[in-house]
């Protein structure tokens, strides 16, 4: 199946997600976060379109985007008209100095499917960190969530984008093939008039987590964690870390 993160489709996410979230309620939340821990320099994993990154930009945060796909980096690039972004796997990337913090955002936690993809994530983003940096990231609740979908939950969300409807039918199913992971099988439409045109259909398997995993990979792999805060989501259970770079 085709991703909705490249091709072309990188458009329709970018229109269906200004609708679904709240990106300068998003900026409000982690720039107190980042205030709190007195971080102005960030590295955002799933940078994705730079809808977010617009905020940390326009308060003048040295920011700077990772994305692993391509199209969305050269759109981010293109609609912000700027060069903070680049494209890279948050399992293995080096940026040219270390970063004060890094900030996962959107839920790209839950494309790390193996435990070994957690730890070279972390890795990865330890040795990115200067001393004493941090690391905030969101992840769905597996103790919640998947327990919602048992046996299987169908989700519809519309979303109206310059003068554009679109239309998302959604099937989560829980898998046991490996960990908390459930199949995240999703259909796009357009609307027009009384009839709906299939754009794309996107099938992903996709982790949750409990707050005891994440726990012990930190721990694992030298970081401390501060704190874990709730934070529902228009569509998941989840949870926001703090975790701060131990020497």
């Amino acid at each position: 199946m085709q991703s909705l993160y490249t091709n072309g489709l990188e458009h329709l996410y970018d229109a269906m997600y200004q609708t679904f979230i709240n990106y300068e309620e998003e900026y409000l939340f982690y720039s107190t976060l980042l205030n709190k821990y007195k971080k102005n320099q960030v590295l955002e994993v799933g940078s994705g379109t730079g809808n977010l990154a617009k905020h940390f930009i326009v308060n003048n945060y040295n920011y700077n985007g990772l994305d692993y796909s391509e199209d969305m980096v050269a759109l981010a690039k293109k609609k912000l008209a700027c060069n903070r972004f680049v494209q890279g796997d948050m399992r293995h990337f080096k940026l040219n100095q270390t970063t004060q913090s890094v900030i996962i955002t959107g839920r790209t936690s839950s494309y790390l499917l193996s435990n070994e993809d957690v730890h070279n994530a972390l890795q990865a983003i330890y040795n990115n960190l200067e001393n004493q940096g941090i690391l905030c990231f969101d992840f769905i609740d597996a103790n919640r969530f998947i327990k919602s979908i048992k046996g299987g939950v169908k989700m519809v969300h519309h979303a109206t984008f310059k003068q554009k409807t679109y239309y998302r039918e959604s099937l989560l199913t829980p898998t046991t093939s490996n960990n908390f992971m459930f199949y995240w099988n999703a259909k796009y439409y357009e609307i027009n008039a009384d009839s709906r045109k299939l754009i794309t259909q996107d099938d992903s398997e996709v982790r949750a987590f409990t707050k005891n995993e994440w726990e012990l990979f930190l721990y694992l792999n030298n970081f401390e964690l501060m704190e874990c805060i709730d934070k529902p989501s228009y569509m998941f259970d989840t949870y926001v870390v703090v975790a701060g770079k131990m020497a």
